[in-house]
């Protein structure tokens, strides 16, 4: 456990506004965001319904902008009870989250942010290696988001001939596609993206619109091009298992029974960041660009035969993870994602 993370979380205790007295169980919250940032805001707003539906029975202790949480072991720190519940992000995991990494990239076709969300949830109750993965934890939202496009400093990409030489921050699951364009990605945490932009490290970032305005992207780089990642949903809200115990089973139907209205809430903050996001973008200069429809097309064949082969390429590390990716591309191309009686399993 990391000592300085945890001294300087008690020293910002005092800051942090004093729960209700009269609530019987008082829950830390961790997140590495701050609480105006578009996950902060939909925080925020499960915290308060379930303060309301448990009548203040529940109350929480926020710590906010990485105080107490780091980006790559997340999961850990939780499952060890540095915080009660926290914002997990499995994608960055140095572990023991292989597959949960890997599927982000099984959802070719998606339409919008709840499909993301209901495939999973889909996958998840078929599929034994979700719970594996997230074994110590109770999971209490899955986060899916807006589609990302690529954010350059200098050099901007209207064809995917203009990907070769860029050095791009990306997810894992857009790595070696990246590479077979000609691009240079690398993977780290979000948090350090604008220190990398801003002294050049990188040349841009595979990231959302709604990152101009939320990490003030627009201060760093110049151009934005709408080349479509298919990106997928994963468990980004968890509890510790012996924080979830401690509480009577009444409370725990009222975490239940938030799930949905988390993902909600998510779901209508990042849409209004995104919209947000293009129109402040527009106002401080970004030029945008629309990817060309065959262009369009040819990556769209690439990233789906690459979210293929990374499944295969799970089976190095015991994980069979081919009928999950057929799974999830039937899912998808069958229109309204409903769970077959076998994935509810």
């Amino acid at each position: 456990m990391r000592i300085l993370p945890i001294l300087a979380a008690l020293l910002l205790a005092g800051c942090s506004a004093a729960p209700a007295p009269t609530a019987d169980y008082v829950l830390t919250y961790a997140s590495p965001y701050p609480p105006s940032h578009p996950f902060g805001l939909a925080d925020q707003e499960w915290m308060r319904w379930v303060t309301d539906k448990s009548g203040g029975r529940i109350a929480f202790r926020p710590y906010w902008s990485g105080a107490l949480l780091s980006s790559d072991m997340s999961m850990e720190e939780i499952r060890h009870g540095i915080a009660d519940i926290g914002l997990i992000t499995p994608i960055y995991s140095r572990g023991g989250a292989h597959l949960l990494r890997g599927q982000a990239a099984f959802y070719g076709g998606i339409r919008d942010i709840p499909d993301q969300v209901a495939v999973y949830d889909c996958l998840a109750a078929r599929f034994p290696q979700f719970g594996r993965e997230t074994e110590g934890l109770h999971v209490l939202a899955v986060q899916g988001g807006n589609f990302p496009g690529i954010l350059t400093r200098t050099r901007p990409v209207r064809t995917l001939a203009d990907l070769r030489g860029l050095r791009l921050r990306a997810q894992s699951d857009a790595i070696d596609i990246l590479k077979q364009l000609g691009a240079d990605p690398v993977n780290m945490p979000m948090g350090e993206v604008y220190s990398a932009l801003a002294k050049g490290v990188i040349d841009g970032v595979v990231a959302p619109a709604d990152t101009i305005r939320s990490l003030h992207f627009a201060e760093v780089a110049r151009h934005f091009t709408a080349l479509r990642f298919s990106r997928g949903a994963y468990p980004a809200r968890a509890m510790s298992d012996r924080a979830w115990r401690r509480l009577p089973a009444d409370l725990q139907a009222v975490l239940t029974a938030g799930k949905p209205v988390w993902e909600g809430a998510l779901n209508t903050q990042l849409l209004k960041a995104e919209a947000a996001g293009v129109d402040y973008g527009r106002r401080e200069g970004i030029r945008f660009y629309a990817l060309p429809p065959q262009e369009q097309r040819a990556f769209d064949v690439l990233y789906n035969k690459d979210a293929r082969a990374q499944a295969v390429r799970l089976r190095s590390v015991g994980i069979d993870a081919l009928p999950i990716y057929d799974a999830a591309q039937r899912l998808i191309a069958a229109g309204p994602i409903r769970c077959s009686k076998e994935d509810a399993r």
